[in-house]
């Protein structure tokens, strides 16, 4: 059984997953990836009683930052996490690609950068820092190896049965490269908690992904 419990809002028009994380009898939370439903996000804290230690962006594109201002103005304590190389990305809507999609949005600086190797202490869980360029140019994953089942809040970096688009600035082989680095080597049964879409695992992909997986060949 799992020590710790993560919820997820879907918001649309991008059907992106924001995650909120805590551990089992404790009432501190993060928060990864606020999108287009602040209030979802805010309604899900207010109603487990929880309060919010941390926001985490696993990289800088709009849907995946749309949330940080109204959930830093109400959480403005919560340091805003996000990889060194996006950070830009924030205060930029072109970079954030918000201005192509007519959907302006900006967001509050970072309170901290990250880099690969880092490690955070938030609301009970220890969580590693992995960049994984290619989809964006800074993307960032934090794995969990500590907790029971082990997981990876992976952003756009890989999905059930694909990977993230690197059709808008981004770099396919710089994308595969990193997840057959960075990821293959965790533990198979690590759960993946994506971006969009539903969970999986690593020994899943790994087995079985066309594009980075055993499938896909060298």
């Amino acid at each position: 059984m799992a020590d710790y419990v993560i919820e997820s809002v879907i918001s649309r028009p991008f059907e992106q997953a924001t995650y909120i994380l805590w551990k089992t009898g404790q009432k501190q939370a993060i928060v990864v990836d606020p999108g287009f439903d602040p209030r979802g996000i805010l309604q899900l804290l207010e109603h487990e009683g929880l309060a919010l230690t941390a926001i985490l962006n696993t990289h800088g594109h709009l849907d995946h930052i749309a949330g940080n201002r109204p959930i830093k103005e109400a959480y403005p304590d919560a340091p805003l996490v996000i990889g060194r190389g996006d950070a830009v990305m924030l205060s930029d809507p072109a970079a954030n690609l918000s201005e192509s999609y007519g959907l302006p949005v900006t967001s509050p600086p970072a309170d901290l950068l990250v880099d690969d190797g880092d490690v955070l202490d938030y609301a009970g869980f220890r969580l590693v820092v992995r960049e994984i360029p290619g989809h964006s140019p800074g993307s960032v994953v934090f794995l969990s190896g500590e907790t029971s089942p082990r997981f990876v809040l992976g952003g756009d970096v890989l999905f059930a049965g694909s990977i993230g688009r690197t059709d808008m600035g981004g770099d396919f082989a710089l994308l595969v490269r990193g997840v057959r680095e960075k990821l293959w080597p965790l533990h198979e049964q690590t759960v993946v908690y994506p971006g969009h879409g539903p969970a999986t695992t690593i020994g899943r992909e790994k087995r079985d992904n066309p594009f980075v997986g055993d499938a896909a060949g060298a």
